[in-house]
């Protein structure tokens, strides 16, 4: 009769555990039968299906038809858009990015006269990946148009404006936003901010808060909207704001205080800023999540008073399977804590004085618990390091969640769970269920105490604490308290922690599935007046070890590429036109037959030939490198004129003028040249606190200028007299495969083009040299010096 029990408890858990993941999604798809006065995903799809249909980064023929094709579509709608154009610059450092934005704006009147809400996305692509932008962001844009045309159609008219921002250059560098928000009129109407994103191709939509201040009043009107599936933490909101964020809401609260949510599914990101980020790929209940959200929180702030987003105080909130929201203020955390403490403390007491509770097998108990974290976390650490030796094709694929990588989390959360039931099975006796649950809840309460002083978003994880506390005292109470009720009482914990142990590696990539482990030890301590009790630990363990291998071989079958499972590879054609060289070069540690073709089979170190791999998300450095012919590509005019000498210091002007397709310039210089000032197409690069430029440069980069097309640079700086700069230029076009002056052939349909780097380039990299210039007044072009010209 107990193995019945015990295998109802587990199915019953398996039930929890699938409440817990199935309740973050809408579980229908509205359909083009969808009253007009509602969202509709596959409304939303026909706008996606011409967004996205090739890539349109800033600089490209595709890039200004998707432009044009949201302004229409606004204008559809009664609305009278605009296009705000401007050159930005941002400086980072010592460097600049330098583009020119096109952003969409329109406005619904409002019959008040308070602030605006504005509705928020963008349309470019990213860039050199070939990437369709469907998720990222044409999902978020597609969302706007959608809810925007359904508001209307209901005929209502909302008190408040609504504005509806539709950013450019937001993958150069969060520029559309900066040109809005720094020199739109109507960015000081704006109040708050509803930004739609996605940072993969599926799963649930995370709402983030953007603030300055305090969350609370954010986080109230969140709750009175009645979003209906609302996936928030607040530890999401205080991871966030620790890190060095990336998207336009920040450039709305850092340069404009406007408040704002956010909203962004991460999943499925092995398709993020990838030729497969396509209208196909895109997980429909992901654009239906994004709905969901836009259109509570439209109707709700379109009438709300704006005036009332700003706080100073904080909360706690969480979304839960059963709750759906739950908040309250950070002044509750630190009461919450010392209530848990103690009631754990009494609990301890009242045990041992019943001689329901005993030091030693307490003592049992820590060691269990504490070995299983360490051997949790340490060994699956070690097994990672070893998968990915075994498998080297994933090092061209990280830190991207990996196409099998669902797969592997199952194999660690298995892996974990068989290593939990084995050591308890080994070191501690199920009559002592009661013993062994101190060792967890103490942990949990040590966790909360370095929560509450750090991380106060994650106070949530108190919660839980409380209902393993009531299952210790039922247990001490008890000599066989029902085990459905220990079930029940481990839901909490079930709902909270089980979708996390997913998000760790889809959210910070797989070489972060040992933090699942971890988690899934923490969790099973929480359960153990569940598993405690069992008697056959060992037959779960082994059990549970078998379908960790079975998931281990599941993984292992789709480890090799296939139409369905790209394997990313890089190749760029780099030439240096000071030594009449050029170079086939590759960001790829394990060379495929594609990329060996150009590189040959046995390629050189890319540092023999090719220093800094501009163009890199994350510095990458090309990996391999091989000499190839020098092509005959039309060199960029150059004037350099020196304008005028004032107090000795000198001010020239040097125009780059591209003589074929140029999607980005970089320019460098040594780190130690003296400039006083500096501007690029009119815009100055300011000084920092010691007026002095250029203080914190870290290496010889000064500018990276996406170009728009037909666009030129003009580049003034200031020297001291006596003091001639030498330059170096590099011209990047994301054209390689359908450059006419190259026959590349196509890639294999098991590959696809490495995303964050500067792949499938035309790269042209050149010296200029300031006082040879200068010397007769000259231009330089298509390698022919005229002298006496401007």
């Amino acid at each position: 009769m107990k193995r019945i029990v015990h295998v109802f408890s587990i199915i019953l858990i398996i039930a929890l555990v699938s409440v817990a993941f199935n309740s973050l999604l809408p579980k229908e798809i509205s359909d083009l039968n969808t009253p007009p006065t509602e969202f509709s995903t596959e409304r939303a799809l026909q706008h996606l299906e011409v967004i996205a249909k090739e890539p349109h980064f800033v600089g490209t023929k595709a890039h200004t038809e998707v432009r044009d094709y949201i302004a229409q579509e606004l204008a559809k709608l009664g609305l009278e858009p605009q296009v705000q154009e401007g050159f930005t610059f941002s400086q980072n450092g010592g460097y600049g990015n330098l583009v020119k934005p096109q952003n969409i704006v329109a406005r619904i009147k409002g019959t008040g006269d308070g602030k605006a809400l504005m509705l928020m996305s963008h349309y470019d692509s990213a860039p050199h990946s070939s990437s369709h932008g469907a998720s990222d962001a044409g999902s978020g844009v597609v969302t706007i148009l959608e809810s925007v045309r359904a508001y209307l159609a209901t005929g209502a008219t909302p008190k408040n404006d609504i504005i509806i921002c539709i950013t450019d250059a937001e993958e150069v560098g969060l520029d559309g936003a900066s040109l809005f928000v720094n020199e739109h009129p109507w960015a000081k109407d704006v109040a708050l901010a509803l930004n739609f994103e996605a940072r993969g191709s599926g799963g649930p939509s995370n709402m983030i808060v953007e603030t300055n201040g305090g969350n609370g009043n954010l986080i109230k009107g969140f709750m009175e909207a009645d979003v209906k599936y609302p996936v928030a933490t607040s530890l999401m909101y205080s991871i966030y704001k620790m890190l060095p964020n990336d998207t336009d809401s920040t450039v709305l609260r850092e340069d404009g205080d406007i408040d704002g949510f956010f909203f962004a599914f991460i999943d499925d990101h092995y398709d993020y800023h990838t030729i497969n980020d396509t209208t196909e790929n895109l997980d429909r209940s992901s654009l239906e999540h994004q709905g969901s959200y836009l259109m509570p929180l439209l109707q709700y702030y379109a009438e709300a008073d704006l005036s009332s987003v700003k706080s100073n105080e904080d909360y706690v909130y969480f979304d839960t399977a059963v709750a759906t929201f739950v908040a309250y203020p950070f002044s509750w955390i630190w009461p919450m804590l010392m209530l848990a403490i103690v009631l754990f403390v009494i609990l301890l007491v009242y045990g041992l004085r019943r001689k329901r509770l005993y030091a030693t097998e307490i003592g049992k108990g820590f060691s269990a618990f504490m070995l299983s974290l360490v051997l949790g976390g340490g060994l699956l650490y070690l097994f990672w390091e070893l998968i990915k030796i075994i498998y080297p094709s994933y090092n061209d694929i990280l830190p991207v969640f990996i196409y099998n990588g669902h797969y592997y989390t199952a194999v660690f959360v298995f892996l974990g769970i068989s290593l939990c039931f084995g050591i308890y099975h080994k070191m501690v006796k199920p009559e002592h269920t009661a013993s062994s649950l101190i060792a967890p809840l103490a942990i949990w309460l040590v966790i909360n105490i370095a929560l509450a002083l750090k991380l106060q978003g994650a106070a949530f994880f108190i919660i839980p604490v409380y209902f393993g506390l009531l299952a210790l005292f039922l247990l001490i109470r008890q000599n066989n308290p029902s085990m459905t009720l220990m079930v029940l009482l481990s839901a909490p914990a079930i709902f909270l922690f089980a979708p996390l142990i997913q998000f760790f590696p889809v959210g910070l990539g797989p070489n972060m599935l040992y933090a699942s482990t971890i988690f899934v030890v923490l969790l099973f301590g929480l359960l153990l007046p569940v598993f405690g009790v069992f008697r056959n630990k060992k037959a779960v363990g082994i059990l549970s070890l078998l379908i960790g291998i079975v998931f281990l071989g599941i993984a292992h079958s789709k480890s090799s590429p296939s139409p369905e499972r790209q394997q990313p590879n890089s190749l760029v054609y780099y030439q240096n036109a000071d030594t009449d060289k050029a170079y086939w070069a590759t960001y790829n540690k394990e060379i495929d037959d594609w990329t060996r073709g150009y590189l040959g089979d046995t390629p050189e170190n890319a540092t023999a030939y090719i220093g800094n791999a501009a163009g890199s998300k994350y510095n990458t450095p090309y990996s391999f490198a091989k000499e190839t012919a020098v092509m005959n590509l039309p060199e960029s005019e150059i004037r350099i004129s020196q304008d005028t000498i004032i107090d000795n210091i000198a001010y020239s002007t040097m125009t780059i003028v591209p003589q074929r397709t140029v999607h980005q310039i970089r320019l460098y210089t040594a780190q130690d040249t003296p400039f006083s000032y500096l501007s690029y197409n009119g815009k100055v690069f300011k000084p920092d606190s010691t007026e002095t430029l250029y203080k914190k440069r870290r290496s010889n980069g000064i500018l990276s200028y996406y170009m728009t097309l037909g666009d030129s640079l003009e580049f003034t700086y200031a020297v001291p007299k006596n003091v001639s700069p030498t330059f170096t230029l590099k011209e990047f076009s994301y054209d390689l495969l359908d450059n006419p002056s190259f026959t590349v052939s196509a890639r294999p349909n098991t590959t696809k083009p490495t995303p964050f780097v500067a792949n499938d380039a035309v790269i042209v990299e050149r010296t200029i040299d300031v006082s040879e210039l200068l010397e007769n007044n000259i231009v330089v072009k298509n390698d022919t010096i005229v002298v006496g010209q401007n």
